[in-house]
């Protein structure tokens, strides 16, 4: 494959989505800036076991190395420190290390994104909005990070913290959703019709238990 096809599949990308278990996994981040930081922040959010690779360290990230909450490699990247990671993130402001990085994580069959760089990347991070379990992603196939976080401010405004709540009730009432084949789509759309998003959003607690007791005959735990 030559330079110009390779790049002509690269303009025609399309990105699969996909939610991702790294609880437990080994992931390394290569920088120590501010940039790294919030990389590592989501990555111990989702319980990865986190290593940075720099010489220097912002305070938030030598406050975790104390603290024992990530690993850290004192050194510029040469090449090391990627074994049996599932994934890497270079954030570095060295392009030719960032090359490097890019290169060696393919060589090595690892996933890898590089910061604000999407031709050198296996993947890209969505803009996000969580709200409890729920998450919405907001992609743009790296073309516009500016409208990814418009996208999600605009989204963070339509759904606010009661789908938090929403999504902690759904998952209790799942069990008994699954075992009665058809009931699930039925609950929940009686369970919309009755106002139940509004009595959350209201914090109307005892409305909220007696709409999905109506419904479901089931008792939830609101908190």
């Amino acid at each position: 494959m030559d330079i110009t096809t390779a790049e002509a599949e690269r303009e025609n990308l399309k990105y699969y989505p996909v939610f991702w278990d790294i609880a437990g996994k080994k992931c390394v981040v290569i920088g120590g800036g501010e940039v790294a930081a919030r990389k590592v922040a989501r990555l111990l959010d989702c319980g990865a076991k986190v290593c940075v690779i720099s010489p220097d360290l912002v305070p938030e990230l030598a406050d975790l190395t104390r603290e024992q909450r990530i690993s850290h490699i004192p050194s510029e990247y040469n090449g090391r420190g990627m074994e049996g990671a599932v994934l890497v993130i270079g954030a570095t402001d060295d392009e030719q290390t960032n090359a490097a990085i890019s290169q060696d994580a393919k060589i090595k069959g690892i996933p890898v994104n590089i910061v604000d760089d999407p031709q050198k990347c296996d993947f890209i991070l969505p803009s996000l909005v969580e709200r409890g379990d729920l998450t919405i992603a907001c992609g743009t196939g790296g073309n516009s990070p500016a409208l990814a976080r418009h996208l999600r401010e605009e989204l963070e405004a339509i759904y606010g913290e009661e789908y938090a709540i929403l999504i902690k009730i759904l998952g209790q009432l799942r069990a008994k959703m699954e075992k009665n084949a058809g009931v699930g789509k039925v609950w929940f759309d009686q369970l919309m019709a009755a106002g139940l998003l509004t009595a959350i959003r209201q914090k109307q607690a005892d409305r909220v238990k007696k709409i999905i007791r109506d419904i479901t005959g089931e008792e939830v735990q609101l908190d």
